[in-house]
């Protein structure tokens, strides 16, 4: 993990953001910023709105209340389209992100083909991602036939097709063994100190998500209840009391 932030400017701020299912509020008076290359992960309990973030930023969804700027630009009306376009928003969603029946090679082809108009800059930058994640091996195996981990990576080499400058992922550690998690953890950290991507990931796996984050935020009943460095937030009283317990310890 990379311990200081490459560039204090920010590139992602949800000011004031207030969100609702019907009468069920699932996030009130939201505030959080995303550095440039900066690496910050979402914790919290189950249904607390993590994911909901994700959607807000995304445009899936829009906010009842507050701002959500991407290079200091309100984006609240934006549709998706234009936020991955015009602000180089990339997204790994939890699950899948291919196209099962189609294989590797064919994944990364027909994603290229709507984000590289260039063909010789889309097939040079698929063929780099294939090299990169180390997926040269399967490039001609169906993606519903990859193991877990293969399926990641496939989906995060999706993701970046577009050169994003912020790249969301959504629980990228669950359900792989622990060799898996160390290599993707790795491509995480590569992706700060070799492209300066700004990274947003949250996952239930705790202490693998803040061996690589640079900046931690807990969400609990709607709200922040705690945000700094991994060794600051296991130590946070509120966020012990909300999610870790008394014997979580980051190791």
């Amino acid at each position: 993990r990379i311990k200081s932030f490459k560039n204090n400017k920010e590139v992602v701020k949800l000011e004031n953001i207030s969100f609702s299912f019907g009468e069920r509020k699932i996030l009130e008076n939201i505030n959080i910023s995303v550095n440039r290359g900066e690496i910050v992960g979402l914790l919290g309990p189950n249904g607390v709105g993590k994911s909901t973030i994700f959607n807000l930023i995304l445009g899936m969804i829009k906010p009842g209340y507050g701002s959500i700027k991407i290079d200091t630009k309100i984006v609240n009306d934006y549709p998706i389209y234009l936020r991955s376009k015009k602000f180089r928003i990339g997204y790994c969603p939890q699950y899948a992100g291919f196209i099962h029946d189609l294989n590797v090679a064919e994944n990364l082809k027909a994603i290229g083909e709507i984000k590289i108009d260039n063909k010789n800059r889309r097939d040079e930058k698929i063929n780099l991602l294939i090299a990169k994640f180390e997926l040269d091996a399967v490039r001609n195996v169906k993606a519903k036939h990859l193991s877990g981990g293969l399926k990641k990576r496939l989906s995060i080499a999706l993701a970046l097709l577009g050169d994003p400058k912020i790249l969301l992922l959504d629980e990228p550690f669950a359900a792989l063994d622990v060799l898996t998690i160390k290599k993707l953890q790795e491509i995480i950290v590569d992706l700060q100190s070799e492209y300066n991507i700004s990274v947003m990931l949250t996952d239930h796996q705790a202490a693998d998500l803040l061996k690589t984050v640079d900046k931690a935020i807990v969400i609990s009943n709607c709200s922040v209840i705690a945000s700094g460095t991994p060794s600051e937030i296991v130590k946070n009283i509120d966020a012990k009391e909300a999610y870790f317990g008394d014997s979580f310890q980051l190791r």
